[in-house]
């Protein structure tokens, strides 16, 4: 099972993006609002591994957190037979410094996705997964209006550990 590295957002942002959740549910459509699991709150991911030893989550708790995050726009990732709609991260020197930073802390890590190192990794805030063409296209529809922009604060870079089901803070702002 992964182990994930995440940047978790500020009152502000989580608090926005929960409300984009929330329209999503309210419709009837797929939404994060839906995922009840303790790991479940607006993030973006840094680094994904299959296994985390503690040298690892050492040099991970010393990685230093950007100033500030900025949500852009809507992003489709299209797959085969579904999509995910997320927000986009813009991604500032400060985001992509912490990003390789944990991609230096995770070099020894199993099984890291190619897609989530340095010059591959597309950051972003999930908002809904599993849409069907006709879902995703009324999922747009009801995110038409929400800001451009949001921009906050990370307010921890913490770890899940999806094998023993739990999130530990690595460090807080």
């Amino acid at each position: 099972m992964p182990q994930t590295i995440e940047l978790t957002l500020d009152d502000e942002l989580d608090s926005a993006v929960r409300a984009e959740w929330d329209v999503l549910a309210g419709a009837g459509l797929p939404s994060q609002a839906m995922h009840l699991g303790i790991s479940n709150a607006p993030h973006v991911t840094l680094g994904v591994a299959s296994a985390l030893d503690v040298a690892t989550t050492v040099r991970l708790a010393a990685v230093p957190l950007p100033e500030q995050i900025r949500l852009g726009g809507l992003l489709v990732f299209r797959g085969r037979r579904s999509s995910v709609v997320s927000r986009a991260v813009v991604p500032s020197v400060a985001l992509l410094a912490t990003h390789a930073a944990v991609a230096e802390a995770m070099a020894d890590a199993p099984d890291r996705p190619d897609l989530t190192l340095p010059g591959r990794w597309t950051p972003h805030v999930t908002l809904a997964r599993r849409l069907d063409p006709v879902r995703l296209a009324q999922a747009l529809d009801l995110l038409a209006d929400v800001p451009r922009e949001l921009v906050g604060a990370p307010s921890a870079l913490r770890h899940w550990d999806s094998d023993a089901r739990a999130v530990h803070i690595l460090s807080t702002r």
